[in-house]
């Protein structure tokens, strides 16, 4: 499964590749706004293959108390950061992105930062749990997803980058656009899917007496720990 979302993400960057060069060549916008709904569907399948924070994302939101309005605003948040740090680094040229032979695209010091902002969090919501309090600050959940998605896209770093090279960076940048919503979509069904994880698992503890509060210390903690392991083990593998 992997291995065919893999190919299929290469097949997307000569797909977009071509179309940028052929904007590049004759400048007919209409042409490039009848791919868009493609661009959606290059980002929705990209945000599929390893990476964009999937996993602590659904952890968060099980471990939370958010409903799912919040919820999709927390993978709105992340969508937003994740894609615009990619077009910010591509045109600023910041020189935060690795070239190194196996880690092409990647950015280390933010995946560090990123993964050390949500280690904070997590201990912060085993603190929180401890103490018996499971009120949310109003704007914790899209803080969480700007510190998750401070990783950038490397799909929009090239489409970004190509377009860039080609003379049309409002191309890359209308490309980007529509491939966030993708990658919004995809995270949202994650926010969905761990909604009703959490809703079934709070019902199935319910039937066997345990009290809901007990469960929502339970699943807070578990998250806190969840996210301060994956700050870890970033640290560790750096």
């Amino acid at each position: 499964m992997i291995q065919a979302l893999f190919e299929y993400q290469r097949e997307i960057y000569l797909a977009v590749a071509q179309h940028l060069k052929s904007f590049a060549t004759d400048g007919n916008w209409l042409a490039l706004l009848a791919v868009l709904p493609m661009g959606i569907v290059f980002g929705a399948a990209h945000a599929l293959t390893p990476g964009h924070s999937k996993t602590l994302l659904a952890a968060y939101i099980t471990g939370s108390q958010v409903k799912l309005s919040r919820g999709l605003l927390v993978s709105l948040a992340l969508s937003l950061t994740h894609i615009s740090l990619a077009v910010l680094i591509a045109v600023l040229a910041l020189p935060v992105v690795s070239i190194a032979l196996g880690s092409v695209g990647r950015a280390p010091a933010l995946e560090a930062l990123s993964r050390g902002l949500l280690g904070l969090v997590g201990v912060w919501m085993i603190w929180r749990a401890l103490r018996g309090r499971h009120q949310h600050h109003t704007h914790e959940g899209e803080a969480v997803g700007v510190m998750a998605g401070l990783i950038p896209c490397p799909l929009t770093l090239f489409v970004m980058t190509f377009a860039i090279a080609r003379g049309v960076p409002w191309a890359g940048l209308v490309f980007a656009v529509a491939m966030m919503a993708g990658v919004a979509i995809t995270l949202g069904i994650v926010v969905a899917l761990a909604v009703l994880f959490r809703k079934g698992s709070v019902a199935i503890f319910d039937r066997f007496g345990s009290n809901a509060a007990r469960i929502s210390t339970l699943l807070e903690i578990v998250t806190g720990l969840f996210l301060i392991g994956a700050a870890v083990r970033q640290f560790l593998a750096a």
